[in-house]
């Protein structure tokens, strides 16, 4: 199956919090990205401290028929969460289902949009 018949899922990975406003935030992100990302399935998941968990999160992917999961962090920079635990979850996941495919994509970091969004919040105080 090429990359243009697959079906894919986008799963946004986000730290996790005990307090549910801070989880709140990823609920929305993805609502927000399934308004612009309509015919691909968009769920969510934690690291740690709150569910769905990572696990659950591709498991989820995988009953909507998503032959390929994107697994985009919603993390500022390429730390341990991203290198090796994302990392981790991947190769588990891809061994356990060999026939589709897992992507960690690249965390928000220093995209160029990002420096839009450090000023747009620095000019609230200003």
């Amino acid at each position: 199956m090429n990359d243009s018949t697959k079906k894919t899922g986008i799963l946004l990975i986000a730290h996790g919090s005990r307090r549910e406003s801070a989880n709140a935030d990823l609920v929305m992100l993805a609502d927000l990205v399934r308004e612009r990302r309509p015919n691909e399935y968009v769920d969510i998941a934690y690291l740690e401290l709150a569910e769905p968990t990572i696990p659950q999160g591709i498991e989820r992917c995988l009953a909507s028929g998503a032959d390929r999961v994107l697994m985009l962090p919603y993390f500022l920079s390429s730390g341990a969460h991203v290198t090796t635990d994302l990392e981790r979850f991947r190769e588990e996941f891809a061994k356990a289902h060999p026939l589709h495919e897992f992507v960690v994509c690249a965390p928000l970091g220093l995209h160029p949009l990002i420096v839009d969004i450090v000023l747009d919040r620095l000019a609230e105080w200003e």
